[in-house]
């Protein structure tokens, strides 16, 4: 028996590769299936299923190309429909994979269909029980991103029944390996580990300690944050299928020159978007264009901030055209249109016009703050962040509130702008929307709060109603 998790930092996101006997199970694949296919070639097996924990939220499953690539059939446990052909698994059945098993065990709760799966070793023993969003390292999957018509408190009691009769009944030495890690939005506050034990588990998850079903339910429903916009169009097209990722490859991946990429920069409704390094872009870019750097948590922002019904043409860095695309079509993004051939090298050569945002140092603030009746703190961050520390006075607009077209409403010409976020790169994301949206008044804050905090010249507050 093998196993290896395939663990993807920018998404928090988890797969599993098990193998007995010349036979590999993949289980929640991403988007881009190429990792298990050169696995399975490279130790000599064949990909014999592909398991679902549950519809994703957060990024395009891999499991229709997987199919297609394989013929592996698709298995999604009870109560799941979806548009394209699956193995609909029944609660307890189990599946042979060379001298091992896995059992389905249905778990709803996350979602309505939302199953584990226990892999049982060569001579029975339950030896690891993949969770999906079920159980995660310190918190469980959240009940507010409902299958059906089910309120967050309902969900909530039905996993509630799933963690008390299919998982806590578990022996203490099964390996937990869930789909996610910290960082992720599925849940409220998972920990730093990618798998961990039953045992373990029962003695440091809120979760799984002794309490009644409404304590559970108040517990995993308080303090919910809002979800990104995106994870409803991930579960929908999770579950009505999708564009292959060639055909998405193969028009993002179109060449275009300087004079075709100005055009078609310049027509309504199209998104040019920088994947450089956030660092990178202030020094120069586009027009109009979005920086979204793919040294940070790309796909989750893109998802978050950009529109899927738009057209997208991309500005990378040389040799990171294929990243971007694969990393966009990850959480659902198929309508990218080429990338500007010679990234910004050519713009520049071309004579092109060029935009830039001002850094500035927090000492540099610090010393502009008491002599500038116009200057205005704009804060990227999240509230709770915010709550717990900020510039007196600052204005708080959270990242993915500003593609509201009223949350700039209230800046004018006169002011200057100082944005920052916790260490700067969602105040470069920042920036380049304000841009966009014609407030050209700003400067970036390098190293955000982090940095801010440790000038004492600068007066600082917390808000204590939101933390307590």
């Amino acid at each position: 028996m093998y196993i290896q998790q395939l663990y993807t930092g920018c998404l928090s996101e988890a797969a599993y590769y098990v193998e007995s006997e010349g036979q590999a199970a993949i289980i929640d694949p991403l988007r881009d299936v190429e990792a298990y296919l050169e696995l399975a070639k490279e130790r000599g097996v064949t990909i014999q299923y592909i398991f679902e924990t549950h519809f994703h939220a957060d990024f395009v499953s891999g499991h229709l190309d997987l199919q297609k690539a394989t013929g592996a059939p698709i298995v999604y446990g009870p109560d799941t429909e979806t548009s394209f052909p699956i193995h609909l698994a029944k609660d307890g059945e189990v599946f042979q994979l060379g001298k091992v098993t896995i059992e389905v065990l249905h778990t709803p709760g996350h979602t309505l269909e939302s199953t584990c799966y226990l892999l049982r070793d060569e001579t029975g023993k339950p030896h690891a029980v993949f969770t999906g969003d079920t159980l995660f390292v310190g918190d469980v999957g959240r009940p507010d991103l409902s299958s059906g018509d089910l309120s967050k408190e309902e969900l909530a009691s039905k996993m509630y029944d799933s963690l008390q009769h299919k998982i806590m009944t578990l022996p203490d030495d099964v390996i937990v390996y869930p789909a996610h890690g910290a960082g992720s939005s599925c849940g409220k506050n998972l920990g730093p580990e990618t798998y961990s034990t039953i045992g373990e588990q029962k003695q440091t998850n809120y979760a799984l300690q002794p309490q009644t079903r409404e304590a559970f339910i108040a517990a995993v429903t308080e303090g919910l944050a809002v979800p990104p916009q995106y994870f409803p169009i991930n579960a929908r097209i999770n579950k009505e299928g999708y564009d292959s990722l060639d055909d998405i490859l193969g028009k993002g991946l179109t060449p275009l020159s300087v004079e075709a990429f100005k055009t078609r920069s310049q027509q309504e409704n199209v998104i040019v978007l920088d994947t450089r390094k956030s660092t990178t872009f202030v020094a120069g870019f586009v027009p109009g264009a979005i920086s979204i750097g793919l040294d940070g948590r790309f796909a989750e922002w893109a998802g978050s901030l950009l529109p899927f019904d738009k057209p997208i043409i991309l500005v990378t860095d040389a040799g990171q055209e294929r990243e971007s695309v694969v990393r966009l079509a990850r959480v659902g993004f198929s309508k990218i249109e080429g990338y500007l051939a010679g990234g910004l090298d050519a713009w520049i050569k071309a004579g092109e016009e060029m935009d830039m945002i001002i850094d500035v140092e927090a000492d540099e603030l610090g010393m502009d703050l008491p002599f500038d009746p116009n200057l205005v703190v704009v804060d990227v961050r999240r509230e709770t962040e915010f709550a717990d520390g900020h510039v007196k006075d600052a204005v708080n607009i959270p990242l993915n509130e500003l593609t509201d077209p009223g949350s700039m409403a209230n800046f004018t010409d006169k002011q200057n702008l100082y944005v920052h976020c916790a260490g700067g790169y969602r105040s470069i994301i920042a920036a380049s929307l304000m841009k966009r949206q014609g407030i050209h008044n700003l400067r970036n804050i390098t190293g955000g709060w982090n940095a801010i905090k440790q000038e004492e010249k600068i007066p600082t507050e917390k808000e204590k109603s939101v933390l307590n």
